[in-house]
């Protein structure tokens, strides 16, 4: 490639050596930062919004803990349990052609020992059909990444703001400011070195997430994290404006599918009402 060229998107196109990959594998991520170039990442919890984003060329997509907020109405992520992430994963795994699938292990499903994560992670791999597993945590949790990676499951590392702790770290902040900073590099040099794929950074100063990147060899995705990341990921709910709540600062909104969403179920109820639908034309 010339100075400053991107690989085209393995969504929509060739990868950089010519080839346009069937489906989307670690490597292809990280030929991706050997290159310098980027990936876009969404969240996907059912076959529509998953066939639309891989079709979109949207390269990841994450099956996130973010379902207890965004499929099923709780306030945090902490509620989800392992049991109610495998439909929702294999629903976006069998629905998405060509994107990465990876699968957050929710709170309450790896934390007890490497055993534990290693058999949480078979699950979603064997029964929710996904391709990779992220988990929360820093470096205290790099054998279960090692014991994990010996099992032959792919890993995407989550350091940073990591909303399963959200009590313990007193709510939504942001981590790795000042002299903190350093913490978060040694987090993510200790996940890559124990076999994680990818390391996701979450609500971290940008100079940070620049270092961090430069840090370790693989790929690295930000959410709130700057621009200087390989990959970005956001809720596809949260960048196409489904809710009507104060969105993160991180967030860019897309689309007003709530607006949209709002008028239709309107317009229909009042042709129900008037009389107006089903017409003739709807009916047999």
């Amino acid at each position: 490639m010339t100075s400053g060229e991107q690989p085209a998107p393995y969504g929509s196109g060739t990868t950089s050596t010519g080839r346009r990959p069937g489906r989307i594998r670690t490597h292809h991520l990280q030929q991706l930062k050997d290159d310098g170039g980027r990936f876009a990442m969404l969240t996907a919890y059912e076959q529509y919004s998953a066939s639309i984003f891989d079709d979109a060329g949207v390269e990841v997509l994450l099956v996130g803990d973010s379902a207890a907020n965004n499929v099923y109405g709780h306030n945090t992520t902490i509620p989800i349990t392992l049991d109610e992430m495998i439909p929702l994963c294999k629903a976006v795994s069998s629905s998405a052609k060509r994107a990465f699938v990876v699968a957050d292990l929710p709170f309450g499903s790896y934390e007890v020992s490497a055993g534990q994560a290693v058999a949480s992670s078979v699950r979603l791999m064997k029964e929710g059909l996904v391709s990779a597993v992220k988990m929360e945590g820093g470096r205290r949790y790099a054998p279960y990444v090692q014991a994990m990676v010996d099992a032959g499951i792919p890993v995407m590392a989550h350091i940073g703001f990591t909303p399963q702790s959200e009590h313990a770290l007193g709510g939504y902040r942001v981590q790795g400011k000042d002299t903190a900073g350093q913490a978060v590099i040694d987090d993510a040099v200790a996940l890559a070195e124990a076999g994680a794929f990818c390391v996701l950074m979450e609500m971290v100063p940008a100079e940070v997430a620049a270092a961090v990147d430069r840090a370790v060899p693989v790929p690295t995705v930000g959410i709130g994290a700057g621009n200087a990341t390989t990959g970005q990921v956001l809720v596809w709910q949260d960048m196409m404006g489904l809710g009507t709540g104060k969105s993160p600062r991180f967030v860019k909104q897309y689309a007003n599918l709530h607006a949209v969403m709002s008028d239709a179920a309107a317009a229909y109820a009042q042709d129900v009402r008037d009389g107006s639908f089903p017409g003739p034309e709807h009916s047999f």
